[in-house]
């Protein structure tokens, strides 16, 4: 679960949009205010990825009183509730860097993401196929395999794995994407793709318990009776207490 949090916090910063310090010069008092503003965006976002999350806070929330309009800020403060599993907070500072910044793709792959995981997924798919699409978009596939994940939780399988093959085509070694890919090519029978995407996952991330579970499934569905126990040996002794390792305990043959 801390992997994937920390993952997770990798892949929000990325879209961030981190604002450079002016070097020197002379400022009007209300641009003083504004340079003070994206100082402690900086800095909030920086704690935010260190994990130091009051401290993260206090310098977002500086952020907003020395410009309430920074629509940076109120992004990453959203992400910041989202960590404290204050829901409502997250969402109301999404929408207001949505209405500060309409058009920001950063803004829209965040709170799209955020709304399909609080099952809102029509209205996550919208902000999402409007990120992916874009042509200004230099990290689509960010967009792209949300947006699949998305598509998952709406029961369409077939959309989903489209979306994430076209994250895997603009980032061939996105993890994210490729993790999906395995499972779903598990899921579809067909195995040695599914042991494909993994080898390819393994090459840019580590293992995650959810990677784990259908690395033995997948051995054990190709006969490589040996290769499935050390994979479930290895999810038993790296996530003993999550929910695929329980599920690889009550799983015959393993």
């Amino acid at each position: 679960m801390r992997l994937k949090l920390a993952k997770l916090i990798n892949y929000m910063l990325l879209g961030l949009l981190m604002i450079a310090l002016p070097g020197c010069g002379l400022f009007s008092s209300s641009a003083k205010r504004v340079d003070a503003s994206d100082i402690h965006l900086q800095l909030g976002v920086r704690y935010l990825g260190m994990n130091k999350l009051e401290l993260a806070r206090e310098n977002l929330l500086l952020s907003l009183k020395g410009n309430s309009d920074n629509a940076q800020a109120h992004n990453a403060l959203a992400f910041l509730y989202e960590k404290l599993g204050q829901h409502d907070k997250a969402k109301d500072h999404y929408e207001t860097a949505l209405n500060l910044l309409p058009n920001d793709l950063s803004v829209k792959n965040n709170f799209g993401r955020f709304l399909c995981e609080h099952d809102e997924l029509e209205a996550g798919m919208v902000l999402l196929s409007q990120a992916s699409s874009s042509p200004l978009n230099d990290r689509s596939w960010l967009a792209l395999t949300n947006a699949g994940r998305c598509q998952l939780g709406m029961g369409q399988k077939q959309l989903a794995e489209n979306y994430f093959k076209q994250a895997l085509q603009y980032n061939k070694t996105y993890s994210p994407a490729l993790a999906e890919m395995q499972k779903i090519a598990y899921q579809n029978g067909d195995f040695w793709a599914s042991k494909g995407y993994l080898q390819r996952y393994l090459g840019v991330a580590n293992h995650t318990a959810e990677t784990l579970l259908f690395a033995a499934q997948t051995e054990q569905a190709l006969g490589n009776k040996e290769l499935a126990r050390e994979y479930k040996n290895l999810l038993l002794e790296k996530f003993p207490l999550s929910n695929e390792a329980q599920k690889i305990v009550g799983l015959k043959g393993l």
